[in-house]
């Protein structure tokens, strides 16, 4: 395992600390921008390829999803063996052909299969991305590093939707997925010029069947870090069920179309301003203590927004301050759950990312299109998968805690 560096210092030679936090927020926003820069061109994404029914569209987040989740299985035992580097730059090979191929879909079968494509591509840039941050640092070190580069990563959030609208006013929608690959290249292109080999050789585990499992027994049975991916995947859920039917929200529900990358961007700016707060926080008081408080305030927040929804009292301007503040706690949590179920199994790091990014990403979009499929014209449905998939979350923490919150283990 590398020694920890001083983050003055830089982790590697020619790369220093907020150049290898800038590339870690790039190779995470490869995921971010295929989801989000196309949600404002989803109707015409579904005119062009003859999608009839609106909740239809929703395949062209989730199918992207699955392959994104379902391909991060695999990549972690390839890392394990062959290192960091080469798995990855073929992850964003793929990425780029499979934003290509969106590019010139020309029905909804095959742009089904090219964003399957692009996920698996994608996934890679997941699984490394956490993979290298925990061969690089660990502890509340590796939460800062995460939490520093979730601020550059949300900012894409922030501004893919506006991108994706300003594509749309002045070129065809396939535009969006050409410069999706062009990103993934110049990513590439960066990764292979300065990062170097992150993964220690006596880390390298053959791919043989026994130890593979053995790996894969860890991850399962791990208590601490099974409890933490678990709730890390509910409240991904919640998110995805947002994005899955936000577009439908602003248009069919609150008829401010107009307004849909402007308050995206506000509410996602939230989620970033948590993630900057983490950054300075966690050091001082610790995942646990803030990630905690922030699912309790999660749970709380959604609960009233639920009432005041099913009171009818639901507008525009209740919807938007109701979502900041949810997201805002989002943001409190997310890095913190990934990072205490990453924590225990830095000796197995590649195998134990792929086995929390499949589970919390292919399990997190099932959820949020099942939210999403529920979209009867109203904002209640998302409103109340937001609240059910918060107590989801506290019980699986009360589970790897067992039963207690808010109690710091030591430098945690």
């Amino acid at each position: 395992m590398n020694a920890i560096p001083t983050p003055a210092a830089g982790p590697y030679p020619g790369l220093g600390f907020r150049q290898f936090v800038a590339m870690i927020a790039a190779l995470m926003a490869t995921n971010a921008l295929a989801i989000d820069s196309m949600l404002p061109a989803l109707p015409e994404i579904g005119e062009a390829l003859g999608i009839v029914s609106a909740n239809d569209r929703q395949w062209v987040i989730t199918s992207y999803l699955l392959g994104f989740g379902l391909a991060q299985i695999i990549y972690g035992t390839l890392a394990d063996r062959f290192g960091r580097r080469p798995v990855l730059l073929i992850g964003l090979a793929i990425y780029a052909v499979g934003s290509l191929a969106a590019t010139f879909a020309t029905s909804f079968e095959q742009m089904m299969v090219a964003r399957v494509v692009q996920g698996i591509g994608a996934a890679a840039s997941r699984v490394l991305a956490v993979s290298i941050v925990r061969d690089t640092f660990s502890g509340r070190q590796m939460a800062r590093v995460m939490s520093l580069a979730f601020i550059v990563f949300l900012a894409v959030p922030i501004l893919a939707p506006s991108i994706g609208q300003i594509i749309i006013l002045f070129a065809p929608w396939r535009w969006i997925f050409a410069l999706l690959g062009l990103f993934g290249m110049v990513v590439a292109l960066w990764v292979a010029r300065k990062l170097p080999e992150t993964l220690h050789p006596d880390d390298r585990t053959p791919i043989a069947f026994q130890p593979i499992l053995n790996a894969f027994r860890i991850c399962l049975t791990t208590r601490l870090s099974v409890g933490y991916m678990l709730a890390l995947t509910f409240v991904i859920g919640s998110l995805f069920g947002f994005i899955n039917a936000s577009q439908q929200l602003f248009e069919d529900v609150f008829r401010a179309s107009g307004l849909f990358t402007t308050i995206f961007a506000v509410i996602a700016g939230f989620m970033a301003l948590a993630s900057f707060l983490n950054s300075r926080i966690v050091e001082r008081f610790g995942m646990r203590r803030v990630s905690h408080t922030a699912l309790v305030g999660y749970i709380a927040a959604t609960l009233v927004h639920g009432a005041v929804a099913l009171a009818g009292h639901e507008t525009l301007l209740v919807f938007t301050l109701f979502q900041c503040v949810t997201m805002f706690f989002f943001g409190l949590m997310a890095s913190n759950f990934g990072a205490m179920a990453m924590d225990p199994l830095g000796h197995v790091a590649g195998t134990a990312s792929s086995v929390q990014g499949f589970v919390s990403t292919v399990g997190g979009a099932l959820i949020g299109f099942g939210i999403g499929q529920q979209f009867d014209g109203t904002a209640l449905p998302v409103v109340l998968g937001f609240g059910a998939c918060g107590l989801g979350a506290l019980a699986m923490v009360l589970v790897a805690e067992k039963g207690r919150l808010f109690r710091p283990q030591a430098g945690r």
